[in-house]
């Protein structure tokens, strides 16, 4: 049996926000919570990073909306890839990026709230491209939305804020054994800046390794023999991870092919891009079975026995390698750049192999858990979207 639908708009009023004037000191540090997009990153929202008086409450086009209201961002850079949206638990002021829905006794807030959610991609086709991205509100007030009886609609609330709960566990967890991996690269070596162990130093990785960059995008083939295979870009590399997600292709010839070729164990470095993350890279682990890499990719290939492909993927990205990259880099308009002289010249640290290889094989342990979690918590997202997809369907 299918619920009957009715628009946001018959059941919710839409109200906006202002910000106090940002001249008069007595607007601000106040106790009165002013919500902001900056703020809309947890889905129950308490508290704010900027509080306002009563005095600017009273002074500016905010408004105090009350408890259990579904806040929404409207207008705001973000809205490019998603729609924020929480359920206020306390009394709080927004500002004129934001809308609040204060619901009527006929419809529960947080069922609200999930269905807005759920529809983010439909949304978000409604985005304006603007200098401030923003939909049109009388979209969203015309939205029609299933509306089962409230003992429903509450257990489609409990159901998937149980799922949430799980699914936030499940995250935490991964979140830990990542910290875990980073303790334990510490205990066994030491601060790699400082050095405290005295490990051996003086080598530099252009001496254990060949370090090569990839191929070019829009080189000339003048007519050779050519074929297509896939390529890693820097969108690819992440830190300590790939994204296969999407996996472009090129046409190369049988030389590039097999110059640039990625083999087991080759660390993928990116070229440049922000400065925080410079020396940003991870492990090839023949995830495709032929596969090349871009020219803005470095592809590190061990031949010595004094370094373990694990050690060397973490030495890299530590605050070592961080330092050094960052003192070395190119650095114009808040992009930072490194050059095959510099990554060759990276200073290691040697601590024995023997060690390096426990150190690999706890990583391995570990990674076994975290796969666990990992699937544990993609079973818990299907289950999260069948249960959304269900319910607000119309399903009952």
């Amino acid at each position: 049996m299918m619920a009957h639908r009715v628009r946001i708009g018959d059941i919710c009023d839409l109200v906006g926000g202002g910000t106090p004037a940002r001249d008069v000191a007595a607007y601000y540090g106040g106790t009165i919570p002013w919500v902001t997009p900056k703020d809309m990153k947890r889905w129950e929202i308490r508290e704010s990073q900027i509080n306002i008086t009563q005095s600017g409450l009273e002074n500016s086009a905010t408004r105090l909306v009350p408890p259990n209201s579904v806040l929404v961002v409207v207008r705001s850079g973000v809205l490019k890839h998603t729609i924020p949206v929480a359920i206020s638990r306390a009394p709080v002021a927004i500002n004129q990026d934001m809308k609040a829905l204060l619901c009527s006794e006929r419809v529960h807030p947080d069922y609200v709230a999930r269905f807005i959610k759920e529809r983010s991609p439909i949304i978000l086709q409604w985005v304006r491209a603007t200098t401030a991205d923003n939909f049109p509100i009388d979209k969203l007030k015309a939205l029609a939305i299933p509306l089962p009886p409230l003992s429903e609609q509450r257990r489609i609330v409990a159901i998937l804020d149980k799922a949430d709960e799980l699914r936030a566990k499940r995250r935490a967890a991964i979140a830990k054994l990542d910290s875990l991996t980073q303790s334990i690269f510490l205990d066994m070596f030491g601060d790699p800046v400082t050095n405290p162990k005295g490990w051996p130093e003086g080598v530099n990785l252009g001496e254990v390794s060949e370090i090569v960059s990839g191929v070019t995008k829009g080189r000339q083939l003048s007519g050779k023999v050519t074929r297509t295979v896939p390529y890693l870009a820097v969108i690819n590399v992440q830190d300590r991870a790939l994204n296969l997600s999407v996996v472009k292709s090129i046409e190369a010839t049988e030389e590039e092919i097999e110059r640039y070729r990625l083999v087991k164990d080759d660390l993928l470095l990116t070229e440049g891009g922000d400065p925080d993350k410079l020396g940003r890279g991870t492990l090839w682990g023949n995830e495709l079975s032929e596969c090349i890499h871009q020219n803005h990719v470095f592809r590190v290939r061990l031949k010595s026995d004094m370094v373990e492909p694990f050690f060397l993927e973490w030495l890299i990205g530590s605050m070592r390698g961080k330092h050094y990259f960052l003192r070395s880099a190119k650095q114009t308009t808040g992009i930072a750049t490194i050059n095959m002289t510099q990554l060759r010249s990276f200073p290691l640290l040697l601590p024995p192999v023997k060690l390096q290889r426990e150190f690999a094989a706890r990583l391995a342990a570990l990674e076994a858990v975290k796969r666990k979690h990992r699937a544990s918590l993609s079973k818990l997202n299907d289950l999260f979207s069948t249960v959304q997809h269900r319910a607000f369907r119309g399903e009952r």
